[in-house]
């Protein structure tokens, strides 16, 4: 598994509904591509937003970053839409779970 976790902050100037049109077609888009395999994302009182993304591998996630759709919103993304934002990749991240049902 790889993980790609997109930490940021939205411009306060942005135009939300064309923002969340095309989240809405990236996380279509991305969800098509091979090695997907899931998309959440959580919003902070504070207005961060942390987007997390698992991949089957890390070509798989470096594939979706260079996807020809997906740099065109990258690019507006950084023109329009975001004040700041981070970018973490993990390969191989270590991995604990719990689930009340499976005790």
């Amino acid at each position: 598994m790889f993980l790609v976790v997109f930490r940021n902050r939205k411009r306060a100037d942005m135009d939300a509904a064309a923002y969340a049109a095309d989240a809405e077609r990236m996380e279509r888009l991305a969800a098509a591509q091979p090695g997907y395999l899931s998309f959440r994302s959580y919003a902070a009182e504070d207005g961060e937003v942390a987007a997390i993304s698992e991949w089957a591998d890390e070509a798989a996630a470096r594939a979706w970053a260079r996807h020809a759709e997906h740099a065109l919103v990258q690019e507006k993304g950084r023109a329009e839409y975001y004040e700041s934002y981070t970018v973490y990749s993990c390969a191989d991240p270590r991995v604990r779970h719990f689930d009340r049902s499976e005790s």
